[in-house]
């Protein structure tokens, strides 16, 4: 009998027949899973099973379990997805190998004086409010070709559009939206889709899919 599937083999299956179907190569989605309120012990064995890259939401939970970890892994690349203070912006350009949510002026400011004080730029997706929702961040839609202008002239590497689509509605309208303003804007990189919809994303042009439950379960 052959070993039983694992969630990431899983995950990489439907990734891999979502770019068939899309006639995309495997290679151009990078899969970033989530593990935020997830301990350390839950995301060793998919480090284990040969995953590098993954996604916290906060500074700080992420300060307390990655020094540890990338001792072991030290190839581990570490994407932030949450929101970000602006207080928070040197923490997150030490500890951070990308940033998704770049949503705002006072943030360019802020990581624009952090990376020059590091010596490190950054890549960063400037998140878009796709469905202009007032309870959630993001840029608005109008406003993302001028904050895309002032984190260049900050020294930002701009590499994409990230979004949230809003919950219980089809999200094909907002990730084709994505797709447009990120071509729009000359950009190659979509952050787009998560575990009940990365194959739409997918399909729809995703580069990085956001992926936590179906990798862990229900967050603790």
């Amino acid at each position: 009998m052959s070993d039983p599937v694992t969630p990431l083999e899983e995950t990489e299956a439907r990734i891999a027949k979502a770019c068939r179907i899309a006639r995309r190569e495997r290679g151009e989605v990078m899969l970033i899973a989530v593990c935020k309120t997830h301990p350390p012990e839950k995301i060793r064995p998919l480090l284990e099973q040969g995953q590098r890259v993954f996604g916290e939401n906060r500074v700080q939970e992420a300060q307390e379990k990655w020094p540890m970890l990338r001792e072991d892994y030290p190839d581990v690349e570490l994407h932030l997805i949450g929101q970000l203070q602006s207080n928070k912006a040197e923490d997150a350009v030490a500890l951070f190998d990308c940033i998704h949510s770049l949503d705002r002026p006072s943030l360019v400011k802020a990581l624009g004086k952090a990376m020059e004080k590091a010596g490190r730029p950054v890549p960063c997706f400037v998140q878009v409010n796709i469905g202009a929702e007032e309870q959630k961040g993001g840029c608005p839609i109008a406003e993302v070709p001028a904050l895309i202008e002032q984190a260049r002239e900050a020294g930002i590497p701009v590499i994409g559009l990230m979004c949230i689509p809003p919950f219980d509605i089809e999200p094909v309208p907002f990730f084709a939206l994505l797709d447009k303003l990120a071509r729009d804007n000359g950009l190659e990189g979509r952050s787009m889709g998560m575990s009940g919809d990365f194959e739409t994303a997918i399909m729809l042009g995703a580069t990085h899919v956001r992926v936590g439950t179906a990798l862990f379960g229900e967050r603790g």
